[in-house]
């Protein structure tokens, strides 16, 4: 995924509401951003860090500028980070589409955003004629705090278990499910989950592959002009 216009360098004051942030540009100017992630951002929102934001084009949005990566740091050094959780869902497509998740190759339609299950939408719903529909879930990963080991959540996610039961359902009527995570850093080498941030995730998870739900971890290539879902990583739990 490239980004469409060239992102705009900056260093974070502040991440606060959840959906906003402060940045100051190179200019000395500080600029109120969208923030698109709705987690804790544990690790990431220190004030300080060099951030990219872009800019929409459209002054008549709100909150024109959007912020997009962080350099954060890490167990092993600086590091960047994409933190949108817009991004992942893309990626995932471009990742399936490219041949890098070869356990979901082979289906001939791909589709996002398909209602299914309590009132949801499946992130990618994947069909092909002769075959169980497959619905793969994706989730956004940016935490790593020991080692090279990246975890998922971040913090209490009741949305996130809700969907792992959602999937595990979809496995009782014969389709296959899947859960996808795609890790918007580089800096680690195995996957697995935070489960002293949340253990009811951690046992829905675990839940969810005994009841043959699939999961896989794809890490990605980030620079300030593209952000790349390249690498197969193992899930440990």
């Amino acid at each position: 995924m490239d980004f469409p216009t060239t992102l705009i360098p900056g260093v974070l004051e502040q991440r606060y509401k959840r959906f906003l942030a402060d940045v100051r540009l190179e200019d000395g100017s500080i600029t109120t951003v969208h923030c698109p992630n709705p987690g804790a951002m544990m690790g990431l929102n220190t004030p300080g860090f060099r951030c990219w934001i872009s800019d929409s084009g459209n002054p008549k949005r709100k909150l024109r500028h959007t912020l997009e990566l962080i350099e954060a740091v890490g167990p092993s050094g600086p590091v960047m980070v994409g933190i949108n959780t817009g991004t992942p869902n893309k990626l995932a497509e471009e990742a399936i589409l490219s041949g890098v998740v070869p356990q979901l190759a082979g289906y001939e339609t791909l589709r996002r955003e398909v209602k299914y299950g309590e009132n949801s939408r499946i992130d990618i719903l994947l069909q092909n004629e002769g075959k169980p529909p497959c619905y793969v879930e994706v989730k956004n990963v940016h935490l790593v705090r020991k080692g090279r080991l990246h975890e998922f959540p971040d913090c209490k996610t009741t949305r996130g278990a809700k969907h792992l039961r959602e999937l595990a359902a979809q496995v009782g009527l014969g389709n296959r499910a899947v859960m996808l995570y795609i890790i918007q850093r580089e800096d680690g080498d195995t996957f697995s989950l935070a489960r002293d941030l949340d253990p009811d995730y951690a046992k829905a998870f675990e839940e969810a592959r005994d009841g043959g739900v699939e999961a896989y971890a794809i890490r990605c290539q980030i620079s300030t002009t593209s952000i790349l879902a390249t690498t197969p990583i193992p899930i440990v739990v």
